[in-house]
């Protein structure tokens, strides 16, 4: 052989290695399924994103806190990590982690404040894709010093390290992990009425059985002839694609990696087969291909009386000098908007000897709503009426022992035990209209099952699906839904989201803010006094907005614009992008405009807005003077207010 052509032997070989080389480099992650694995290093998640609080407190000198972590197969916790803040005046603490009464692991805490922390969770057993762990403080305060009862200690920005690598799923009960991030359906770009109904069921259903795990759910459009998402999931992701066809069954779309799921049927099956995802009968899909029979399902009507364990409170105690509880009152979990709302408690505290005196405290936002005595027979029985007036959508019912006397140096007297009874009952009748009002009755004003009035098309179908997943997320109950057009929406006597992007154009419906052809601004209820008031400016604002009203007999969401889609989707993305801060939203109206922050506005009559509490006038006042603000920026040339009665004409 010439020397000419092994030179041409040796580069014919370079360049086919180099060509397998990024082939495989650009092949996906996803290895096959023999391997296994999906994780080239394994997580690490915060703490809220697997569901749990991400600062954890430990109180006096030995705290105790229960964590459970849910775990996709394939990996396990390793270690805890976080930022200690140390309490005032200690010397030196200990961490422990135990787990079925044996001692994962013991770590000495730092004597200096904001200094990272590794906790090991070796040996931790999982079961049922969770771990369950009791964390331990033992603190010993600096000498003639003590701690501060109300001061903790606290693991901030706390993480939890994974090791291992997740296993696919190869059956259909198995396709969603313990743990999602993010969930994303696929649909075609013109879907039909059952295809955006299943979307919008399923995104629904999906952010309901994850929770505070804040699972981000996106739609997205399939182009004309394909039948599969582009590519393929990332690492605790999942992909969905549902279409409406003749044949009806869930499928997984391969076997490589996390294949894509196919939920299709005719349209009168469509939603059903969605129901094998979140509903009990999916735990027996253990195969790649499951058809699921006839489910109906009726709006269960919320009762007048209940319990706190029937609204997921098993009971509360606390051990302290001074302990104090705290009951959620959920109206997402009574399934409506609830007023004279009564609580009967029932439960004990520690009896109080003869020398020191005490009372029962039971307050709300810092306001004691009742008070009575201790005695000694240490039974609590006692009916406690929740004003109206400081009810919230999540309203907070604190019961704490208040006592005077000697109780020696660094609180030396026993700590009294207080006890509230998950058996405690509780009654509340329907409000008509929501207290309070505006977006604090949401979501509980659209239940029992709220109608969802849109246009055909893909973008409604998206926006509706970022509506009804920001709303899911503020409730702990599933939100029924049905899909229907915008016309027979706004017909029907029951609760119902309105989605009209380009302008509104009902005038069956009178929003809150509505802009005439003129690009005037017409506000209901202008300064509480029962008016409206016209807002003229030159030039024209365009804004997205999302208002909520009462008719006289239901609730009514509307998404719209003044023929601005594209600030509508803006507002959009800011309600799906922080959880808390949408919770927090009082009012009546959020206008979104261009290169600023969302504005909140309030059009209560004086009664109602006597129901807010402090934190929603607050983010009221922040609206306004927002508003302010943004009208100015936009180079106004002439506010005219005027105060006669007048309707504004979309």
């Amino acid at each position: 052989m010439t020397a000419g052509k092994r030179r041409g032997i040796q580069i014919f070989a370079v360049v086919c290695i180099t060509t397998i080389a990024l082939a495989l480099s650009s092949s996906p992650a996803w290895p096959e399924p023999g391997e296994g694995g999906m994780f080239a290093d394994a997580p690490t998640l915060g703490l809220e994103d697997v569901g749990s609080q991400g600062t954890l407190a430990f109180y006096g000198a030995e705290g105790t806190v229960s964590l459970t972590v849910p775990v996709p197969e394939g990996l396990v916790p390793a270690e805890l990590t976080g930022v200690v803040e140390i309490p005032v005046n200690m010397a030196t603490g200990t961490l422990t982690v135990a787990q079925d009464d044996r001692t994962l692991s013991r770590t000495v805490l730092p004597n200096t404040d904001q200094v990272p922390i590794t906790i090991p969770l070796s040996g931790v057993s999982v079961v049922d894709n969770a771990i369950t762990v009791i964390l331990r403080s033992y603190l010993v305060p600096i000498e003639g010093y003590c701690l501060d009862p109300a001061n903790p200690l606290r693991l901030i920005n706390a993480n939890v390290r994974y090791a291992g690598m997740e296993t696919a799923p190869r059956t259909i009960a198995d396709f969603l992990p313990p743990v999602l991030e993010q969930l994303t359906i696929f649909l075609r770009r013109s879907p039909s009425r059952a295809e955006s109904e299943a979307a919008i069921r399923l995104s629904t259903a999906v952010a309901a059985h994850y929770g505070k795990q804040n699972t981000r759910v996106t739609v997205e459009p399939l182009d004309d002839g394909q039948t599969a998402p582009p590519s393929p999931s990332l690492p605790l992701q999942r992909q969905i694609v549902i279409r409406e066809g003749p044949g009806d069954g869930v499928s997984l779309g391969g076997d490589v990696g996390v294949p894509p799921l196919l939920i299709s049927g005719p349209a009168d099956e469509l939603v059903n087969q969605t129901r094998l995802l979140w509903g009990d009968i999916g735990r027996l899909a253990l195969s790649s291909k499951a058809v699921v029979g006839p489910l109906r399902s009726t709006p269960q009507l919320p009762p007048d009386a209940t319990t706190l364990r029937q609204l997921g409170q098993p009971g509360v105690n606390a051990t302290a000098l001074a302990p104090q509880v705290s009951i959620g009152l959920d109206q997402t979990r009574l399934g409506r908007p609830a007023h004279d709302i009564r609580v009967h408690l029932r439960g004990s505290y520690t009896p109080l000897p003869s020398s020191v005196g005490g009372q029962v405290v039971a307050a709300i936002g810092g306001e004691t709503i009742d008070r009575w005595p201790t005695d000694s027979t240490g039974v609590i029985d006692r009916w406690v009426d929740v004003p109206d007036r400081v009810l919230q959508r999540y309203t907070n019912l604190g019961v704490a022992i208040n006592i005077s006397g000697n109780t020696g140096r660094c609180g030396e007297f026993q700590p009294i035990t207080l006890t509230i009874d998950g058996d405690s009952p509780l009654q509340s009748s329907l409000a008509k209209p929501p207290a309070p009002s505006g977006f604090q009755a949401l979501p509980q004003a659209l239940m029992p099952r709220v109608e969802i009035g849109m246009g055909d098309g893909f973008d409604d179908t998206r926006r509706a699906v970022t509506i009804l997943v920001a709303l899911q997320r503020l409730s702990t109950l599933p939100i029924d839904t049905a899909v229907t057009s915008l016309q027979d929406a706004i017909a029907s006597p029951n609760p119902a989201v309105l989605i009209e992007a380009d302008g509104w154009s009902e005038g069956r419906v009178t929003l809150p803010v509505a802009t005439n052809s003129d690009g005037d601004i017409t506000v209901e209820n202008v300064d509480r006094t029962g008016e409206s008031g016209t807002l003229a400016l030159s030039p024209a604002l365009r804004f997205g907005s999302l208002q909520t009203m009462y008719d006289g007999n239901r609730t009514l969401l509307v998404a719209t614009s003044n023929n601005a889609p594209d600030q509508l989707d803006a507002l959009l993305r800011w309600i799906d992008s922080n959880v808390e801060r949408w919770s927090r939203v009082a009012g009546t109206a959020v206008i979104a405009v261009p290169d600023r922050a969302p504005v909140v506005f309030s059009t209560e009559s004086p009664r109602q807005a006597e129901h807010r509490s402090t934190e929603s006038q607050s983010m009221l006042f922040w609206g306004a003077g927002a508003a302010a603000t943004v009208l100015f920026a936009a180079g106004i040339a002439a506010i005219l207010m005027r105060g006669k009665r007048s309707r504004g004409h979309p």
